[in-house]
């Protein structure tokens, strides 16, 4: 073998998968499912205490077995990939909000010289987002900070070679450890618009000057409706949200720094404006629907019209 390779085996270090793993305490628990399981004895301990003169202690005894696996259960379960303590406390919650959501505040008291209707309606409760408005150059405003958006391309590195490979990782290490905000980097998967890709090509292809070029053109549109109807090709997207810290009011200069920090990495990146961020969220929330023709205007853009156009009436013309 090779010092390259020993080099490469040196520098690869195991992991864990679950980085954000909370410490084991005591038998292989939890601080958090220690503490459910002594509020749960000390619950035990005193029924017992205020039952046992009352109560046949074989009754109690089976009614703390069973009620001590289900404490136990819930204490170190988990479901979908939550502790089952937290997954029950999100079901009730989710059971108790409200069904209807509006943007504006329903809860404004009606004044009293307004007659009530005889059947109380549940009116919907107010809709909290966590960003209050997205302005022209992408800073998208959230309660008490502001963020902004880096749209990124992706690499490769199995094909490249080891010293490549270290080289990328270290860059991507080194802009990792100079974050000092929080930060989310978000994949996804979205479907790609074939047909409207064809469908372009084709009302192109026709002003092509030669006739070889417009059968070619023709050709790769019929491959793009066929590849369409065929399968779902999908295209990965890749957004870096970078956040501001308290006090800090310029997202998109860390924003931009990033942009200067990967550009090591080859990937092409850029700072997303307030259009382009709007649709990145528009997207988010419903992936599949079809792109709208045009640019979406941002939330906090001003939209004006123009001033409608006059006719002028020859002189000396009269209505009838």
């Amino acid at each position: 073998m090779s010092r390259q390779d020993d080099r490469v085996d040196a520098e690869r270090v195991r992991m864990p998968a679950d980085v954000d793993a909370p410490d084991k305490v005591l038998y292989g628990l939890t601080f958090r499912q220690l503490a459910i399981l002594a509020v749960a004895a000390l619950a035990f301990y005193g029924a017992w205490r205020a039952l046992h003169q009352f109560v046949p202690t074989p009754m109690l005894v089976g009614a703390a077995v069973v009620l001590g696996g289900l404490v136990f259960g819930v204490a170190v379960g988990r479901r979908d990939g939550l502790p089952l303590d937290v997954w029950l406390l999100a079901a009730v919650r989710h059971s108790r909000a409200p069904r209807a959501l509006s943007t504006t505040d329903t809860t404004v008291k009606v004044p009293d010289w307004v007659q009530a209707p005889a059947s109380k309606v549940t009116l919907p409760a107010l809709l909290k987002l966590p960003a209050d408005a997205i302005d022209d150059g992408g800073e998208v405003r959230l309660a008490g900070a502001r963020a902004a958006m880096v749209a990124a391309t992706s690499v490769n590195l199995a094909l490249r070679t080891p010293d490549e490979q270290a080289a990328l990782v270290d860059t991507f290490g080194r802009w990792l450890n100079s974050l000092s905000a929080p930060t989310q980097i978000v994949v996804s998967a979205q479907p790609v618009d074939l047909h409207g890709a064809a469908r372009t090509l084709a009302e192109a292809a026709e002003k092509l000057p030669h006739a070889a070029l417009v059968d070619a053109a023709a050709g790769h549109a019929r491959f793009l409706d066929g590849l369409a109807a065929r399968r779902d090709p999908l295209r990965r997207q890749v957004l870096i949200v970078t956040r501001t810290t308290a006090g800090e009011r310029a997202a998109r200069r860390r924003a931009e720094d990033t942009v200067r920090a990967l550009a090591g990495l080859g990937v092409t990146t850029r700072v997303l404006d307030g259009a382009a961020v709007t649709a990145a969220l528009a997207a988010a929330a419903d992936p599949y629907r079809p792109p709208r023709p045009g640019s979406l205007a941002a939330p906090d853009a001003v939209i004006t019209a123009s001033a409608p156009h006059r006719r002028h009436r020859p002189e000396g013309s009269r209505h009838a």
